[in-house]
This record gives structure tokens, C-alpha cells and sequence, in this order.
């Protein structure tokens, strides 16, 4: 920083201090004072200058990258095979038992060759637990592999990739098996591409299996207990979910109880 000193009219005398440092002492004018006896120590005076510094030989590495595995978690040969190849984003929704209400749903994606692992939520699933062969109204939850292409809600698009279709259709109202209101758990739904033509809204009623095998299978958001069929998270894991999917790394949703996918 520059400071702005008063012009000086004086004139500078040099003092070579004890330590071989040379100091300034300013004079009156016309006063010769001590710079001419000391002008010749100044010359010899060795004033100490600071080292150049030496540049580092020592090599630089960057950190290493994560290792993440090279295959998805509790799924065995069986189900790894229904998988699409294509696939860069699986989630896993883990049962806690063919008979449970309650699993655990984790994102994995695609990263460098290895699958790396998102947050685990808890969730909910069919009353019943889980089904080889869902059939309407069976209260259990599909197992298998499914695409994950459509999305909507009551609420407005929070930002996904996927085609998402608002609508006040979506609202839903009532109590559930354990006495906990319906209300808000379509505000954000994810479809699952059971027994349903993809590209379509969620609300889209076609059903190519027919309509006794059940239909309207979702992802959407938890209402405190067992579902009909669907997968139900919180709201904000809903939200981080819509966030984080996308199309181009074609999501898919892996389901069932732990014993069926590590088949």
C-alpha cells in the first residue's frame, strides 16, 4: 500500500547500527552530521540479503480416485441378468422379509467402472410383503426389474429430468392399514414400468398384462405405513430422488425382499 509522506527538506544520513543494518537518521538541513565519517562503513557493510528459495523436487500426486465395486450390492446372478446393460442408475429396494411392510431403497450409479452408493432411506411396501406374481389387489409388492421413465405429482415439477405430469388428480385422501392419513403421498409419484406403457403419465390407465394383474405401482411419498403395492419414501428423499434421475443413464428400479435378490 502506498502511504504519502510530507516532502522532507532534510538530508538523510546513513547509520550503520550494531547488527550491520544500515538505518536512516533524518537531519537538519546544512547539518553534515555523521553520513560523511560513516558513508565508508556503509560501503563495506555486508547488508545480509534473504536466500533464494530452492523450487521443490517433491512430486506432486493427486489423490486417488474412490473405488467403488464392480457390481451391485445383494443381487445375485439371477437378478443381475435382468438388469439392462444400458442401465447407469439402479435403485435398490430392499425388503427386510418376503413378508415385511418395510425395506430400504439406496441409489447406485454408474461411476468409473464401479457402482457408487447413495444415502440409504427407509421405506414401505405392499401390506403383504412381496410376490413372484402380482395379482390386483394382493397387497404385495412386484419383485423384478423396472424401468423408471415417468414421473408427476399434486405438486409442481421440482426440477427432474424425467417427463413429469402435474395434475390435482393426484390428490388422495382417507386412512391407511395403520390409521395414518393418505393425504399428500401422490404430491410426487415416480412409476414404476409395472404392467404400464412407458413414456406415459403415471395417471395413464393402460395396462398391457391385463387388469387382473394390478397396475399403478409407484414410487411416491410415505405416508407412515404399508402401501398397496407401491414403494413409498419421505418427501424430501422423493425430492432427491426426482432431482438426481435421468433419463439419459436409463434408471431402473430394482425390488424385492433380500432373499429373492440375492437369488
Amino acid at each position: 500500500m502506498r502511504i504519502n509522506r510530507p516532502y522532507m527538506t532534510a538530508a538523510a544520513a546513513v547509520v550503520v547500527s550494531s547488527l550491520g543494518i544500515a538505518a536512516f537518521q533524518y537531519l537538519p538541513e546544512g547539518n553534515p552530521g555523521p553520513a560523511a565519517e560513516t558513508a565508508s562503513v556503509v560501503q563495506d557493510a555486508a547488508v545480509p540479503t534473504a536466500a533464494p528459495a530452492s523450487p521443490s523436487t517433491a512430486p506432486t500426486t493427486a489423490p486417488p480416485k474412490p473405488q467403488y465395486p464392480d457390481r451391485l450390492p445383494g443381487l445375485g446372478p439371477k437378478t443381475l441378468a435382468q438388469v439392462p446393460a444400458g442401465a447407469r442408475q439402479v435403485v435398490i429396494v430392499t425388503g427386510a422379509g418376503k413378508k415385511s411392510a418395510k425395506s430400504k431403497v439406496v441409489l447406485h450409479e454408474r461411476v468409473d467402472g464401479g457402482w457408487r452408493p447413495g444415502a440409504v432411506w427407509d421405506a414401505h411396501n405392499g401390506y403383504k410383503g412381496w410376490t413372484d406374481e402380482h395379482y390386483a389387489g394382493d397387497l404385495h409388492s412386484p419383485i423384478g426389474v423396472f424401468g423408471l421413465t415417468d414421473a408427476g405429482g399434486r405438486l409442481a415439477d421440482p426440477g427432474t429430468e424425467l417427463p413429469y405430469h402435474r395434475s390435482g388428480a393426484f390428490s388422495v385422501g382417507g386412512t391407511g392399514f395403520e390409521g395414518e392419513p393418505l393425504a399428500g403421498s401422490f404430491d410426487y409419484v415416480i412409476a414404476i414400468n409395472y404392467n404400464r406403457r412407458p413414456g406415459t403419465s403415471p395417471m395413464d390407465g393402460a395396462q398391457p398384462m391385463g387388469a387382473n394383474r394390478g397396475g399403478g405401482i409407484w414410487i411416491h411419498v410415505d405416508h407412515g405405513g404399508p402401501t398397496h403395492a407401491c414403494v413409498s419414501i419421505s418427501k424430501a428423499h422423493m425430492k432427491d430422488l426426482l432431482l438426481a434421475l435421468d433419463p439419459a443413464d436409463h434408471p431402473v428400479v430394482v425390488m424385492g425382499d433380500a432373499a429373492s435378490l440375492a437369488r
